[in-house]
């Protein structure tokens, strides 16, 4: 992708306007009495027809430019065939100067005697190579967002069932344990699992086994009030204490965020890889990069990043809008070296039909195909992942 289509969010042109000419512009164009680029200032940019709308970030002392930013940008995009040309400037405040006069900082706080009672912890964290596998998963998937809301727990649910429809045999465990959604999802809300041996029984969706923290809480009012170590606990016991069948895939449905529970989870559980979805919001953005993060310090492999709500397509006339932004996967995808999975649009029918039961995988949306092509994408990744040896003999 072109470093203009990352800042297109409305790119409609005339036939007579010349996009590879536009970009060779706003990438040379130096502003006055500076040595800033002006492509390190551009926010947005638009296009209809021969009309260029161009949104810039300023600082108050370049008020005066502005004219002949605008001038010049006019005169040079005239030739590329832009008739005209709408300047929009945001006005921010430098960043305050760091004197280097300032002496140095000392820490005059008194040096705590080591405690020979209470000596520090020397182990190390857990890695992921230390983790024996479960006898029965081969891989596990950890879908993770850096913040609610992104659709994490719809792609969860369709991906699973896309990866079914290619002849695997997949669970899902649903670890959002302070907002449990699996379960109305799946369309078995209210059921509670059986006990065997103590051990639960997985609820059967689709052909699926499933087990989420809302089969056991009964009303789907009930509240999870619990704090990380309790929180933790219960989602190991899911995971241990569950008669899992014989699974190609287990699909995970962490909490969003990047706490106590998400970090423990990576080190105690045997992951195969994780998939981090987003939308193209800068602050949703933001908060990936930290579920990425993680998983980098816990070593475990990425294997991609799911645009969501990537755009909008109006049921009524057509229109397609990126209402979220433009671009947001891609730059993660760039910034960490790791495949952008695919795009999903903002489409009704796909919260519809998860509200009602029936994801778009069963339903055969229009969304449907979309996750079948990421579910194809995220084996692709699996099969490049080197294998570890299942510890049979593990009892749980």
């Amino acid at each position: 992708m072109s470093w203009l289509s990352s800042l297109k969010s409305v790119f409609s042109p005339a036939q007579e306007v010349k996009e590879d000419e536009i970009q060779t512009v706003l990438q040379n164009y130096l502003l006055p009495h500076s040595k800033d680029a002006l492509k390190e200032r551009i926010s947005q940019l638009q296009v209809q027809g021969r009309v260029l709308q161009l949104t810039i970030n300023t600082f108050p002392d370049e008020k005066e430019h502005l004219q002949q930013i605008h001038d010049d940008l006019a005169s040079a995009l005239e030739k590329c065939g832009i008739e005209e040309l709408n300047l929009h400037v945001v006005q921010q405040k430098r960043p305050a100067q760091v004197s280097s006069n300032l002496p140095p900082v000392f820490d005059a706080s008194p040096k705590s005697e080591p405690d020979p009672n209470n000596p520090p912890i020397q182990k190390a964290a857990p890695q992921q190579r230390d983790v024996p596998l479960h006898p029965r998963i081969k891989n596990v998937i950890l879908v993770s967002s850096g913040k609610g809301g992104v659709g994490k727990s719809t792609t969860t649910v369709n991906l699973a069932l896309a990866l079914q429809k290619m002849g695997l045999k997949v669970g899902v465990l649903d670890a959002d344990i302070y907002g449990p959604s699996i379960p109305t999802m799946l369309g078995n809300a209210g059921k509670t699992p059986l006990i065997e041996s103590e051990n639960f029984v997985p609820l059967d969706a689709y052909g699926m086994a499933v087990l989420s923290i809302g089969h056991l809480t009964g009303d789907n009012n009930t509240p999870v009030a619990w704090r990380g170590p309790k929180a933790t606990g219960a989602l190991m016991q899911l995971f241990n204490q569950t008669l899992w069948p014989d699974l190609d895939v287990l699909m995970i449905d962490m909490p969003p965020g990047t706490g106590d529970i998400q970090l423990t989870l990576a080190q105690r559980i045997p992951v195969t890889g994780s998939i981090i979805v987003t939308t193209p919001q800068n602050v949703a953005l933001l908060d990936a990069t930290k579920g990425i993060e993680l998983f980098n310090k816990v070593g475990i492999p990425v294997l991609g990043v799911v645009e969501n709500m990537s755009t909008h397509i109006c049921s009524n006339c057509g229109h397609e809008e990126q209402i979220f932004g433009i671009g947001g996967g891609d730059k993660l995808s760039e910034q960490y070296h790791i495949p952008l999975l695919g795009r999903l649009p903002l489409n009704a029918q796909i919260r519809e039909h998860a509200d009602q039961g029936k994801p778009s995988v069963v339903a055969m949306d229009d969304a449907a195909d979309s996750y079948i092509e990421i579910a194809k994408s995220v084996w692709q990744q699996i099969e490049k992942i080197p294998q570890r040896t299942r510890d049979d003999k593990r009892i749980f």
